[in-house]
């Protein structure tokens, strides 16, 4: 495939990305276990059946399992060269046209040493999970690779009676069309339910409240443009110091995502990581922050407030937008994100919009 090269502002230092073939009914797609292998585990294992046939039926694609994504966790946490040896021989497999993350975990950084860059890069297809699939990301990121931050097979495809409308659109809209100059609706709902994860529970559905806050702008004015690049802040850390960590040049004129996971971190972890970035000089060669939906939104004000003591107060980044409840990572529902894909950011509308396809035909 040739290259679809990004054109960039002046203010974006990006090197040209590698779009994937956008999906059609009837391809292939691919489930890796790269991180927690519980969807292979006994009791757990309906969720994989919920979500093939889901992605069957709903979005007419053909689900193939790489050999040792179903092999259990305790298989899968001691295999890390066999996990990457999927991840790898999904990408070489010309019959396959997407690969999807089974779910996150925290385990994903272990298998960094057996991943052939080339191999991801001469063989461009769409990569899509979240959480501590933020490694994997990154992975793509380095390569050169569009990747998509959003649903993993487990928890979003294989959620119980139906998937959440806002994360189906998503999934549709950016993985199978074009995104350019589209805009991402902010979700006009949201859930905090908790439905234990039990074949006794499959007819259980989550339920829905509305969400009173919508995009919320902390600060920042006008309009700004640049690439996404984030994930989980919980896994930065995890990454920083190792060959796919983003350089400072890679992140000028970058549009900051990041999100907290279902461990729902400490304020002063959020402050503490973001204090980090600032002196990595990070924020200080940004364009502006896209901050997600903390999930069961926990510590919903107090991640403001972390947000505006090191953004604001410590670094006097009082012009850098900043976006807040954004639709993204573990909240729900969840919507999509793609690495390297030029973004505006409106302030005074609270819209943000893709500048360009994340996919090529």
């Amino acid at each position: 495939m040739m290259e679809n090269r990004v054109e960039t502002e002046t203010t974006s230092f990006q090197k040209p990305m590698i779009k994937p073939k956008r999906l059609k009914p009837g391809d292939r797609i691919a489930v890796v276990s790269l991180s927690w292998g519980g969807l292979g585990d006994r009791k757990l294992i309906h969720k994989y059946d919920i979500a093939k046939e889901r992605l069957e039926k709903e979005f007419g694609l053909e689900v193939v399992v790489m050999p040792h994504a179903l092999s259990g966790s305790k298989f899968v946490y001691d295999n890390p060269r066999l996990r990457a040896q999927d991840l790898m021989d999904a990408f070489q497999d010309p019959s396959i046209s997407a690969i999807f993350s089974a779910i996150g975990g925290d385990d994903t950084i272990r298998i960094l040493p057996y991943i052939d860059f080339n191999i991801i890069r001469e063989n461009p297809k769409i990569f899509m999970g979240y959480s501590d699939t933020t490694v994997n990301h990154l992975m793509m990121y380095h390569a050169g690779l569009v990747s998509f931050y959003g649903p993993s097979v487990m928890c979003e495809f294989g959620e119980y009676v139906k998937m959440f409308d806002y994360t189906k659109r998503a999934v549709k809209r950016f993985l199978f069309k074009d995104t350019a100059y589209y805009e991402i609706p902010s979700s006009k709902y949201w859930s905090d339910d908790r439905v234990a994860w039990s074949e006794t529970n499959q007819n259980i559905p989550k339920r829905l409240q509305q969400d009173v806050h919508g995009y919320e702008v902390l600060q920042g004015r006008g309009k700004i443009r640049g690439h996404l690049l984030g994930g989980c802040l919980d896994v930065f850390m995890m990454v920083n110091g190792t060959k796919i960590w983003p350089s400072l040049e890679q992140w000028k004129g970058a549009i900051l995502f990041l999100e907290t996971s279902e461990e729902k971190p400490l304020p002063d972890f959020v402050q503490r990581t973001l204090m980090n970035l600032a002196a990595q000089g990070i924020l200080q060669v940004i364009r502006g922050i896209l901050v997600g939906k903390p999930q069961d939104e926990a510590y919903y004000e107090e991640y403001k407030n972390a947000i505006r003591e090191v953004v604001a107060k410590q670094e006097g980044l009082t012009d850098l937008p900043v976006f807040y409840n954004v639709n993204f990572g573990h909240a729900m529902p969840i919507g999509i994100l793609p690495y390297g894909i030029m973004t505006e950011l409106d302030c005074e509308n609270k819209k943000i919009m893709l500048l360009e396809n994340a996919t090529e035909e």
